[in-house]
């Protein structure tokens, strides 16, 4: 599975706080070796159509798509990063 990161999620990324930078590099691996494992729970956006949303902590949360080879990791952030697509 190819992983690819947008503009925005890399921007993102780069103003977290280093203790949930790396947690998300974790939950990374842990999602791309099992999708429905139960601590990232993962679910579709109702708002978008093929994104999905995951669970860093309770207070970030990580937007993605999924096709046949790739995973597309599209924003990170706060709660509210739904608003911000």
């Amino acid at each position: 599975m190819k992983l690819f990161y947008t503009n925005s999620f890399k921007k993102d990324f780069k103003k977290l706080p280093d203790l949930i930078q790396n947690r998300t590099t974790q939950k990374i691996k842990l999602l791309v070796k099992n999708l429905s494992h139960p601590s990232l729970r993962v679910k579709k956006v109702q708002k978008y159509d093929g994104i999905l949303e995951g669970t860093i902590n309770k207070n970030y949360r990580i937007l993605f798509q999924i096709t046949s080879d790739s995973i597309i990791f599209l924003r990170i952030g706060k709660h509210n990063i739904l608003e911000q697509i």
